[in-house]
């Protein structure tokens, strides 16, 4: 068997660490997209199981104020429907100050 010469090494060696790096690169993504995936459960078991729960006036409110402004794209808006809509018992721009929003 012949010896690798330095330069097939270093071609063997760096191909090694492009491969490395997409995998870590994959893993990262990974482990992104799992904790967006947890914080989004921990919101959605808040907005099921805690209505008590404030943030600013309340987490359904704050997130129908916040989502329009981060949801870019009209599929991720169409996601949000059912959170994007006014609740009867929340404030709104309209009824603030007017005594109905108890």
């Amino acid at each position: 068997m012949a010896r690798k010469t330095i330069g097939e090494r270093l071609a063997q060696l760096e191909a090694q660490r492009k491969t490395l790096q997409i995998r870590l690169s994959k893993q990262e993504r990974a482990i992104h997209t799992r904790r967006k995936v947890l914080i989004g459960a921990l919101v959605l078991h808040r907005l099921a199981n805690d209505r008590d729960v404030h943030i600013g006036g309340g987490l359904a409110a704050w997130l129908r104020s916040e989502l329009p402004k981060f949801l870019t794209r009209d599929g991720d808006r169409d996601l949000f429907d059912d959170l994007l809509k006014p609740q009867a018992n929340e404030p709104t721009i309209g009824n603030i100050g007017s005594g109905s929003a108890v």
